[in-house]
């Protein structure tokens, strides 16, 4: 099922006060990365417009050019007559120089053709190209009118998840179910990492980051401990290890950190890769995971106005996201992740001090 079907399937179920905010925050999950696909769409046909718009340049051009060829010829015929080919073969000094210039005159009127048949045939390619460049402006005003009918909905999702959450803070029932959900996301996430690990593809991806690094000039992620940049500038209010839960009243390990930061500043990456998983989970929002090489990976969560798409090649620094609200209702708070080796890494002791 496509983005928006899987976005009006969980529109048209009631749910509770818990489930409605679950599902709402998927939905604004699903919206964002749909809007970053038709943004990602709409660049590439940006892309093309250009390429035909350069291709039609240069088929005008060299029309342009044959067209000059042919007229001179023709100007030059009109001007000195153009003798029979019987003539000129008779008027040959010797028999040897008759057929030199009988096949002279061969290659004559075949190159004449040729450049006849060019010209029809760059006539055809520079229609085709029109067309090309007209379908190609179409979809581009097309894509852009469904991206800002989707924009204005996910405002109204938003509007609507904010007084959900505020609702939610003052229930503690629903707050504790809530919480609760947000520990299956947590299982989500563990089954997704072994996912990953198990994917063969990774071995193809080492490779590629293997020469992105090289062009880069860039270390290996593992050379980095204590060096890498933060993803946001902000304060660790929930930090990697064993936590104590104090309204489940439970102890859990948290298999990375929580960044405090204000809502739509930049989220980077804090090292380059490719972009390996965009998906949503229960009560962390959007989620982006980067293989970093070396069988290490980062995990952003809390996502909002996606800026990449699955195997796209990053930087160190590119913003691949804005951060989302906060589903407390407070500060907006980045989940950070960071795995090694097949471990789950404290991210603290890998950022720089």
């Amino acid at each position: 099922m496509d983005l928006q079907g899987k976005i009006k399937k969980m529109s048209s179920r009631e749910q509770s006060a818990t489930k409605k905010i679950i599902t709402l925050e998927k939905e604004i999950s699903l919206t964002d990365r749909l809007i970053s696909e038709l943004t990602n769409e709409e660049k590439m046909t940006r892309e093309l417009i250009l390429e035909t718009q350069k291709t039609l340049r240069q088929y005008e051009k060299e029309l342009d050019n044959l067209r000059e060829r042919y007229r001179e010829r023709v100007i030059y015929a009109y001007t000195h007559g153009r003798p029979s080919n019987i003539e000129k073969i008779f008027s040959a000094v010797s028999w040897r120089q008759s057929v030199y210039r009988k096949e002279y005159l061969r290659l004559i009127s075949s190159l004449e053709n040729d450049i006849r048949k060019n010209i029809n045939t760059l006539f055809i390619n520079i229609g085709q190209e029109k067309l090309n460049l007209e379908l190609g402006l179409r979809k581009n005003i097309s894509l852009n009118k469904e991206k800002l009918k989707i924009k204005k909905s996910i405002k109204t999702k938003i509007t609507d998840h904010e007084k959900d959450l505020t609702a939610l803070s003052k229930n503690k029932k629903e707050l504790t179910k809530y919480l609760k959900e947000k520990d299956k996301g947590l299982k989500e996430l563990e089954k997704l990492r072994a996912t990953i690990l198990e994917d063969k593809a990774r071995f193809e991806r080492e490779e590629k980051i293997r020469r992105q690094q090289e062009a880069l000039k860039s270390k290996q992620f593992s050379q980095l401990k204590g060096q890498l940049p933060w993803p946001i500038n902000g304060k660790v209010v929930t930090k990697f290890g064993r936590q104590w839960n104090p309204k489940l009243k439970t102890a859990t390990e948290y298999p990375g950190i929580d960044i405090q930061g204000k809502a739509n500043i930049p989220v980077k990456t804090i090292l380059n890769g490719i972009v390996v998983t965009i998906t949503y989970l229960r009560g962390y929002g959007t989620t982006v995971i980067i293989d970093h090489g070396g069988g290490f990976y980062t995990v952003y969560s809390q996502l909002k106005s996606l800026k990449t798409h699955v195997n796209s090649e990053v930087r160190s620094g590119d913003v691949i996201a804005h951060l989302a609200e906060s589903n407390s209702g407070n500060n907006a708070v980045l989940h950070f992740e960071i795995w090694g080796d097949g471990e789950k890494l404290d991210p603290e002791k890998w950022l720089t001090k």
